[in-house]
């Protein structure tokens, strides 16, 4: 497990040097032109003119109607949403070239954008847009009995698109960080719809090859492009790993096995409208719009500071959880203009909301982050994050906080003292030198064994302080340091890069959680 969580680090830290909306968008463009490719020999069932003007419609409808959005609720547009929700309904509807077919795809289209403003809560979207735009166009056209209309194809399910739908899935799931969903989905629709087909060619008494069928199922169904780019999305997700592991079993089955209403069968596109109800339900009251007003800023070490922001509503968060914060600015670089944080003041502290950074970097969102001054009000989408302490107070931890990696555990240690609380904790902390150590008092304050590692020795540590004096953190290192290994739950919070590097340290541990960040 070890192996596999340092293999996943390393993934995420290559693939979180880009924001999820424009690797989304790049992934799925490179996809488009691959099938363009495909078309020209035959590969695929849509012909290269229909896929032509059937993106062009897409776009065009997307993109007017999220301007028209944009301008409605007063953000600022994002053109990378309008071309995602396009190129993904460009694999769900089948493409057309002319006639009332291009009607449908541009209804579709417009509506899977106008579900972004209407079907929404405190300012975010509710159901994956072009979920909901193929599910609307398809009870359109059965109502209406105009089929010239068309309705969700999933052409995307067909053997020459097989793998690159894998590989390129595979880094959005990295991305979004929802590899366990995903699997549990894949997992549970994949047999479920072999046995599906198994049942409907045994009720019409025909031959039954097994291995025929899996294969079919395997390489000619959209459950990975659905797993992958639509299931995946992190804003239509439940913020508790448990919760999307329900809305995951609720859209497998639902797409595996579909179900009929009248002479309306609900797809593969309809199945996950459900599942996002499903996860609305878990998580209407912490997944909305949240106005931050900036308060003020602390330097803690000479590269660390600490961001106070007062809340405009009340906010529910876990100790160790983290949300994601909207710093606006011209000429955003490739990620964007939003980074998640983890939070590092306790839920006991509301309103007061904070957050911490590291200073000095290029990118154009430290920049705009670092400029902002008392009084700026910014927005914040919910919150989300399984890297809780276990429910159980009798369960002995061990966190080992690599840089700015230390926030989730300061939340979790002031959650501690003012709570009242009491847990049997050991700390180890990674930090460059000794002067890059932030948060001391609360951790001092916690009054927690705290072991370092630096390079040089810091000054006047507390008495149940203890430094590393030069010992390397490795397997054989940590079990120096903290021989009592095997009985502790380990959490380890820092960059993926350096996470995927001391994962297998962590190896003897009684079980193991991370929470990996790519950088702002």
């Amino acid at each position: 497990m070890t192996r596999l969580s340092a293999a996943w680090n390393r993934l995420l830290a290559l693939v979180g040097r880009y924001s999820m909306y424009r690797f989304v968008m790049l992934a799925l463009a490179a996809l488009a032109a691959i099938a363009f490719v495909l078309s020209l020999f035959d590969q695929v069932t849509p012909g290269p003119l229909d896929l032509f003007v059937t993106l062009a419609v897409l776009v065009a409808s997307c993109l007017v109607v999220d301007l028209v959005g944009q301008r409605i609720t007063q953000r600022a547009w994002r053109y990378e949403s309008s071309l995602i929700t396009a190129l993904i309904l460009l694999f769900v509807l089948y493409p057309v070239g002319s006639g009332l077919g291009l009607v449908g795809i541009a209804i579709a289209g417009a509506l899977a954008s106008a579900s972004k403003y209407i079907i929404a809560w405190r300012g975010r979207h509710i159901l994956n847009p072009a979920a909901a735009g193929a599910t609307a166009l398809s009870i359109i056209t059965v109502l209406s009995g105009a089929y010239s209309l068309g309705a969700a194809g999933w052409w995307v399910g067909t053997p020459a698109l097989a793998i690159p739908v894998i590989l390129l899935g595979s880094l959005v799931v990295a991305r979004a960080d929802k590899l366990r969903p995903v699997l549990l989905f894949l997992v549970i629709a994949v047999p479920l719809n072999a046995l599906r087909v198994v049942n409907a060619y045994a009720g019409v008494g025909q031959p039954i090859d097994v291995g025929a069928i899996v294969t079919a199922v395997l390489w000619s169904s959209p459950f990975f492009f659905l797993a992958a780019f639509m299931f995946s999305e992190p804003l239509t997700q439940p913020p508790r790993r448990w919760q999307q592991y329900i809305v995951a079993v609720v859209v497998a089955v639902l797409a595996a096995w579909p179900l009929t209403i009248g002479t309306l069968t609900l797809g593969p596109e309809a199945a996950l409208v459900v599942g996002n109800l499903v996860a609305f339900a878990f998580a209407y009251a912490t997944r909305a719009s949240l106005t931050l007003r900036f308060t003020g800023r602390e330097e803690l070490t000479p590269s660390v500071e600490e961001l106070s922001f007062t809340a405009s509503r009340l906010l529910r968060f876990q100790a160790g959880q983290y949300l994601e914060l909207e710093v606006p600015h011209a000429h955003a670089d490739s990620r964007g203009t939003r980074r998640e944080f983890s939070i590092v003041s306790a839920p006991e502290e509301l309103p007061v909301v904070k957050l911490a950074m590291r200073k000095g970097s290029q990118s154009s969102y430290k920049k705009a982050l670092a400029a902002v001054e008392p009084g700026t009000e910014l927005s914040s989408t919910g919150v989300w994050g399984d890297f809780v302490l276990p429910h159980s107070p009798r369960t002995p931890v061990l966190l080992v906080a690599a840089g700015i990696g230390v926030t989730p555990f300061v939340s979790q240690l002031r959650h501690l003292r003012l709570s009242g609380g009491a847990r049997d904790v050991v700390f180890v902390y990674v930090a460059s030198g000794a002067e890059e150590l932030a948060f001391r008092d609360d951790l001092e304050a916690a009054g927690i064994p705290v072991i370092v590692f630096t390079r040089d020795e810091p000054t006047s540590l507390p008495p149940h302080w203890t430094w590393a004096r030069g010992v390397r953190l490795d397997a054989e290192g940590l079990l120096q340091m903290v021989p009592d290994i095997a009985s502790r739950h380990a959490y380890i919070s820092g960059p993926p890069g350096l996470i995927a590097d001391l994962a297998p340290a962590l190896g003897k541990a009684h079980a193991l959680t991370t929470d990996a960040f790519a950088g702002y």
